[in-house]
């Protein structure tokens, strides 16, 4: 039995490698250390599968691995590292609206956390909120009201550029 949760572990990583990346790089802006942060957070999960109880939730269970390992790496390294988002985002977000998608997310970037990974994790990435709360460890009123607080935000932040 938990060889098939490990097959299907490793099913999942494999197949959605570049969100792990995208999500870790919108922590730390930087691309060895958005790789390094998926690197321990895939060493972790795959150390612990056994800890998984039921093998539907693998999702929320690796995400909520990729968060804290994100948030740890934050931690150790204080310092702020050079937005070099463009070169990244204009391949992710490409297509006829991409710049725009771009724009968004920088705005998203700016945000302060835990609203950042809350807006990223159910629009980019497509998140339900109670999904999130599972991931966040959080009650889903308080991520509720996290999401509301950044979208409005998010609001005043494009209305203050496009003013």
């Amino acid at each position: 039995m938990k060889k098939d949760h490990y097959d299907t572990l490793v099913d999942y990583i494999t197949d959605h490698q570049d969100n792990f990346y995208r999500l870790a790089f919108t922590y730390v802006h930087q691309k060895e250390a958005a790789l390094d942060i998926v690197q321990n957070a895939v060493v972790k999960a795959l150390q612990s599968y056994d800890t998984i109880r039921n093998i539907s939730y693998v999702r929320t269970w690796f995400y909520r691995i990729l968060v804290n390992e994100s948030l740890s790496y934050l931690r150790k390294n204080q310092r702020e590292y050079p937005m070099d988002l463009s070169s990244i985002l204009e391949t992710a977000y490409s297509g006829n609206d991409g710049a725009e998608k771009l724009e968004v997310f920088q705005f998203v970037n700016h945000l302060s956390e835990p609203g950042r990974t809350i807006v990223f994790l159910h629009y980019y990435e497509g998140f339900t909120l109670k999904e999130i709360s599972q991931i966040k460890k959080m009650k889903l009123s308080t991520v509720k009201y996290h999401l509301y607080a950044s979208l409005e935000k998010l609001k005043e932040m494009i209305k203050e550029e496009t003013a």
